[in-house]
């Protein structure tokens, strides 16, 4: 096939072709691991920090399977694909971050959402100039890290990190409020207090 009419070079086919492999084996892990405790990551009983390992790998494996696997396909700026998941990933986080109000991990949101970031902006530079082989470069790497990363999440999740990190809690008493309810309240015990002067109260037989 002629160089002008593909966005990536041939000898990119090998490397895309085996991330896209790899992240569509990791999402099938993905799934059996939230399978084998499903009741500890979604549900009301769910563990605080399992539903967010779940979302936040899942995010990553499929960010990375479909760059990578429509980057193979001629014609097609693989800066397309990369600005729309990295913009579908951020917006997911984010959401996530707002509705679970998981603030245990602010270094891996701010890293994750850093990596995204980047991915969006080595996008963007393709979208200029498809034949940019330096951010092409950049751009695969991004998506390796990803795959890293979230793979790392779906092992942790397959171990029942989330489970180990969930009694740690309970031990120390650091519990997050549940979903939709305000802020955690210690409200003090008042006990009767007898005014000067006062006789002493009758005690009723039972």
């Amino acid at each position: 096939m002629p160089a002008s009419v593909r966005m990536v070079p041939g000898a990119y086919d090998a490397y895309f072709a085996s991330l896209a492999t790899a992240a569509a084996a990791l999402i099938g892990l993905l799934f059996v691991a939230v399978s084998v405790r499903d009741d500890t990551i979604f549900g009301p009983h769910a563990m605080p920090g399992g539903e967010a390992l779940a979302i936040t790998a899942f995010t990553g494996l499929v960010n990375s399977f479909v760059v990578s696997l429509l980057g193979l396909i001629p014609k097609v700026n693989i800066g397309e694909p990369a600005v729309i998941m990295a913009v579908i990933s951020i917006v997911a986080i984010v959401r996530l971050q707002r509705r679970l109000h998981t603030g245990r991990n602010l270094i891996v949101l701010a890293i994750t959402l850093l990596v995204y970031a980047a991915q969006f902006g080595f996008g963007v530079l393709l979208l200029v100039d498809s034949h940019d082989s330096d951010q092409l470069i950049n751009l695969s790497i991004i998506v390796s890290v990803t795959l890293i990363v979230s793979l790392q999440r779906a092992w942790s999740l397959l171990k029942g990190k989330h489970l180990t990190s969930a009694a740690g809690t309970a031990v120390t008493g650091d519990h997050d409020p549940p979903h939709g309810a305000g802020p955690r309240r210690s409200w003090p015990h008042r006990w009767p207090q007898k005014r000067r002067g006062e006789p002493p109260r009758p005690v009723r037989g039972g």
